[in-house]
């Protein structure tokens, strides 16, 4: 069976009842069909000693139908080794899997990842994910891995990168993996993140003592733990720890960690330290002098929470209640979801360090297409997917034979009743939500959608029009769990208003109701428009947005923001302020636009014949 939406190849999904991921019983989308043009020819090059050969007789399929399987650690890799004979005599041919690069422990899904260098170990690591690959091969089948580059997990322990950047601040190698606003016009934010992972107010947990200074052998360092979070302690601090040990080995390395604070290599330099700390501690009196000094820090007695207090201030975070967030936020999240950062994946290394584990996949020939995760929270999809697809180009061309040469990518696009997917992006199609709207049309009535809008009305006592709903949503969302990124769009926006004497004047308070105005009546999910300036097929939607918007509002702001919104900040004053300024606008606007969900009102059903042709 063939889907094709206009004319667009399109990975679609049904759901179906199947023994698989989530256990017996469990309900896991399956069945994925594509555009013929989804498929390719077959290579013939060089074959890779560790790609698993196809069984003799069995040739790789086009991507014809697909199981979507769930994988955690009740369902491993080997798992779905054992399922794969059941899955080739339905006719499957590809196994669609759940993000497979490691995640938190004990994650149910795998989107919250920790380390995308390497195989989730909790699935069986990279060895049993060749063992499937190698049973997939028997049969003529492949394999689509589901990658996640917008976000990793955040908080907790488990993240190398995020602890990294705790402990050094804008000094970490990492600090630019992540979106963080380093220059707060929140003065106890300069140079710091906030976080916001705290269970009460910040005095109240650290009265408590919930807050316990903690030594750890294994690596020579400091952090404060809090259930299961570890906020590490910058070691040029620790110094302040050190001192208050009575042991003399202890007391001399004290004044060294300080002196990392004036010198440029402190990064490399601490690794001798760490050394020399190892060895003063392996005298056991010194080991109980630390432990001794760790107490000091005990916030549940006054002097050691203003102790500990003094240490945190020195941090190149804040910790606080989580309530915070919404409103002070100073790094961009997945949505409202703190526990996820969001990545810089359009930085070059960035970009290499979360893809090198998957290319590598794609030119082992152990993977045959990707699904990626939310490519509406990158800052440029376009240039993303751009950079996405030649770098699977060139690892194409080094797959083993008896594989498939062309690498399918499919985004996981939302795409509004109008919309469709840009075709200049170079991939292979989206997910196939909108498939699954078609045929969600099909299942209800129209005649119930008066009666269920006159109880809405009724019960409510509000609006009986959805769009109204809608608005009030967007509003609410805006000003409430994501008040802090749209103060962020804002900001920037001023910062772009200010480099030009026609817009100089308008106030910050003058932009923040224009871009909640535009945001409240765009009718598609997120703007791809850039300091290049807006895409044609955005147009329309930009245009329906400030109708939407010269209803509300007094015309001067919104008549700038066309020009904003047309890329002439970079264009007409190149300055490298001008550029930096609008360069943060324009990324802030998007993500703003994208923030709060854009649930459209929905046909309640979809003529048969209509579903059919599409």
């Amino acid at each position: 069976m063939r889907w094709g939406l206009r004319s667009r190849p399109t990975c679609r999904a049904r759901w179906t009842s199947t023994p698989t991921g989530g256990g017996a019983g469990a309900t896991t989308p399956s069945g994925c069909w594509t555009h013929p043009r989804c498929a390719s020819a077959w290579p013939g090059s060089t074959r890779h000693a560790a790609c698993p050969r196809p069984k003799e007789g069995a040739r790789m399929s086009e991507i014809r139908a697909t199981v979507r399987l769930q994988f955690h650690r009740g369902f491993t890799l080997d798992d779905a080794a054992e399922w794969v004979d059941y899955y080739a005599r339905l006719g499957i041919s590809h196994v669609y899997a759940s993000p497979l690069q490691a995640s938190r422990g004990g994650s149910p899904h795998g989107y919250d990842g920790v380390d995308p260098t390497r195989i989730d170990p909790e699935l069986g690591g990279e060895p049993a994910l060749e063992r499937l690959v190698a049973r997939l091969r028997e049969h003529g089948m492949g394999l689509i891995l589901d990658i996640v580059p917008n976000h990793v997990a955040v908080g907790g322990s488990e993240n190398r990168w995020w602890q990294d950047v705790l402990a050094w601040g804008q000094d970490s190698p990492f600090a630019d993996y992540f979106d963080i606003d380093w220059h707060s016009p929140d003065p106890l934010l300069t140079g710091k993140l906030l976080l916001p992972f705290l269970g009460a107010p910040y005095a109240d947990t650290l009265a408590s003592g919930e807050l316990a200074l903690c030594h750890r052998p294994e690596s020579m360092s400091f952090h404060v733990a809090y259930h299961e979070h570890h906020f590490p302690i910058d070691p040029r601090c620790y110094g302040e720890i050190l001192r208050l040990a009575e042991h003399e080995a202890l007391w001399d390395l004290a004044p060294h960690f300080d002196a990392l604070q004036q010198g440029n290599d402190a990064y490399t330099a601490v690794a001798d330290l760490r050394r020399r700390l190892h060895e003063a501690l392996e005298h056991r009196d010194a080991r109980d002098a630390l432990a001794q000094a760790l107490a000091l820090f005990d916030g549940a007695d006054a002097t050691g929470a203003i102790r500990l207090h003094d240490l945190l201030e020195h941090q190149h975070y804040r910790l606080a209640w989580w309530r915070t967030a919404a409103d002070e936020i100073n790094w961009r999240r997945f949505f409202d979801v703190t526990e996820l950062g969001g990545l810089r994946i359009e930085q070059p290394e960035v970009f290499d360090a979360v893809h090198a584990l998957p290319l590598r996949l794609v030119e082992q020939g152990w993977i045959d297409g990707l699904r990626i995760d939310h490519i509406d929270g990158l800052a440029d999809p376009r240039g993303y997917c751009h950079r996405l697809r030649a770098e699977v180009g060139k690892r194409q061309q080094r797959r083993p034979p008896g594989v498939v040469r062309h690498v399918a990518i499919f985004v996981e696009k939302i795409l509004a009743a109008e919309e469709t997917l840009h075709r200049d992006w170079g991939v292979d199609g989206t997910t196939g939500y909108e498939l699954m709207n078609a045929v969600s049309g099909l299942q209800h009535d129209p005649a119930g959608a008066a009666p269920l809008r006159e109880l809405w009305h009724v019960v409510s006592g509000r609006s009986a029009d959805f769009l109204d709903e809608v608005h009030q949503a967007r509003r609410e969302v805006l000003n409430g769990i994501l008040a802090s990124e749209f103060d962020a769009c804002a900001r920037a926006l001023h910062a772009v208003a200010r480099h030009r004497l026609a817009s100089r004047d308008i106030s910050l308070a003058a932009i923040r109701r224009a871009l909640e105005a535009l945001v409240v009546h765009f009718p598609v999910y997120r703007t791809y428009a850039d300091d290049g300036g807006r895409p044609e097929l955005d147009a329309p939607f930009f245009d329906q947005a400030m109708a939407g918007a010269r209803a509300e509002l007094a015309p001067p702001t919104l008549a700038c923001w066309n020009g904003w919104n047309s890329g002439w900040a970079a264009r007409r004053r190149p300055t490298s302020a001008t550029i930096r300024s609008a360069g943060c606008a324009s990324g802030r606007w998007c993500a703003s636009s994208s923030s709060p969900r854009r649930w459209q009102p929905r046909r309640w059903r979809t003529p048969p014949a209509t579903a059919a042709q599409r």
